[in-house]
């Protein structure tokens, strides 16, 4: 695994926008249009709860939020509250990805690949 701003790497596959790793470790695109609507109060698409549902369907043991590659994508209060229900780490997505080369129980990870 790998990334630079803008793309990430995953098991050879290259991505050039956001994605979720999910606990049977399919990766798909990030569902950022969920947090469209908070975009003006935040300056930038933030995480958002609408985003963290699938948490409920999965039910990881651990949930990753790469931040990106400076570590600026912003959480809303409500997906904050959603992830204190969880295990969760929440680092710049470089550190993320270190994080995941070890990582032996069941997660679910979400990756944002610019700011």
């Amino acid at each position: 695994m790998q990334t630079g701003f803008g793309w990430i790497e995953i098991d050879g596959d290259r991505y050039e926008h956001d994605i979720v790793i999910h606990t049977d470790h399919t990766v798909t695109k990030r569902q950022k249009k969920l947090s469209k609507p908070f975009k003006g109060s935040y300056g930038h698409t933030p995480l958002s709860g609408e985003e963290l549902a699938c948490l409920e369907r999965e039910k990881p043991e651990v949930v990753y939020i790469g931040t990106g590659q400076y570590g600026d994508l912003p959480l809303t209060p409500e997906a904050q509250a959603v992830l204190a229900g969880y295990k969760a780490r929440i680092k710049p997505t470089p550190e993320i990805l270190q994080d995941l080369a070890t990582e032996t129980r069941k997660f679910t990870a979400i990756l944002h690949v610019t700011c």
